[in-house]
């Protein structure tokens, strides 16, 4: 673990006996109790992550709204302020640069959230568009974050500050909050699938706040690594860089088009995304359950019932939410339908699977 990068919490992981692995040159905990376990304990209670790996940069200036009309997908013209955005960069051919969160914390001053791996690739995509009137910068050495997430998440940690979180609805955030007595940015989003928070602060303040929310949620908490992260979004369908999404694949091919929007003005990618969205995409993307037994795993092929090679799996994985081993799918656009049965190739055999509705798993209050 010597030659990777810590993130603040690192020496608490090892007090807490998490398992380290090398996550994208990053000395992260896979786990700690147990991957199963922990999936439980966020779909029944709650869990908290260290995700401070992930990237925070800040685009200000006159100009930064029409800039990012420029660089993303999604419409930002329709953000209000403390309002959090997800959304996708894609290049001119339409795949995809990376997917991230866009948080409005003033006219001319917006949070991008991306992911780990893609931050120096990303700000340099930036980079290259900038225009007049626009500062780029990489803040991501400076910020930890601490996710929050599980049906009791907001109860365990609204002991812990004066200030009403119902106040932040679903994908809005609140600046200079104080939380057990370190000032954070907090937000309502996450990537579980369950209810829960965000919360971005110093690196100096996050051993801190982590230890407060598991004294506070005593038995009620448990600590989770990037298995049970990996588990809880990939049953909530939500994607994850370099398996559904990537550079050769499209937002349109990921059954990401909800957050493409025609209407806006032109941004980089849009007249593929528009070809594809009216005429249909080369490839889709399909959710399955297994009927053989076995375990779909990603890159795994997969195979019509005529044993042609129609594609492959992006992740696939038991679940333990739905107790079920399920998989997703970047196949042959063949307009499959919930019922319709494939073969994924697993040690080479084919075993049967069938279609089934995506997401696999949806929160009740939802």
């Amino acid at each position: 673990m010597e030659n990777l990068k810590k993130t603040p919490l690192y020496p608490l992981h090892l007090k807490l006996q998490g398992k380290m692995v090398d996550f994208g040159g990053w000395a992260l905990p896979v786990q700690y109790t147990g991957i199963i376990e922990e999936v439980k304990g966020v779909r029944s209670k709650a869990g908290l992550f260290d995700v401070s790996h992930m990237g925070e940069i800040m685009v200000t200036g006159p100009n930064a709204l029409d800039f990012l009309q420029k660089m993303v997908t999604n419409n930002v013209e329709k953000l209000k302020d403390y309002q959090v955005q997800y959304t996708l960069m894609c290049y001119e051919n339409g795949g995809i640069v990376d997917d991230l969160l866009i948080y409005r914390l003033g006219k001319d001053k917006y949070l991008l959230v991306v992911n780990a791996a893609n931050v120096e690739k990303d700000y340099n995509w930036l980079m290259e568009h900038k225009i007049e009137g626009v500062e780029i910068e990489d803040i991501s050495s400076r910020v930890a974050q601490i996710a929050f997430q599980g049906p009791k998440a907001q109860t365990i940690l609204q002991k812990l500050t004066n200030y009403d979180l119902n106040n932040i609805k679903f994908f809005y955030c609140a600046e200079d909050i104080d939380i057990a007595g370190h000032k954070v940015l907090i937000s309502r989003t996450g990537y579980t699938g369950e209810d829960g928070f965000e919360i971005y602060l110093s690196g100096e303040s996050a051993m801190g706040l982590f230890e407060k929310i598991l004294e506070a949620g005593e038995g009620e908490v448990v600590p989770a690594g990037l298995g049970a992260r990996d588990t809880l979004r990939f049953e909530a369908c939500l994607p994850l860089y370099g398996h559904e999404i990537d550079k050769d694949i499209t937002p349109i091919e990921a059954n990401l088009q909800r957050f493409v929007k025609f209407k806006k003005p032109d941004y980089i990618g849009k007249e593929v995304l528009h070809q594809q969205w009216e005429n249909g995409a080369p490839r889709e993307t399909v959710g399955f359950k297994m009927i053989d037994r076995g375990i779909p795993r990603g890159e795994f092929p997969v195979f019509n019932l005529e044993g042609e090679e129609i594609g492959k799996v992006t992740t696939g994985s038991y679940s333990p939410t739905l107790d079920l081993n399920i998989g997703l799918a970047l196949v042959k656009n063949l307009n499959f339908k919930t019922g319709d049965h494939l073969l994924i190739g697993v040690r080479n055999r084919q075993l049967k699977a069938e279609v089934i509705n995506i997401p696999f798993y949806k929160r009740e209050d939802v």
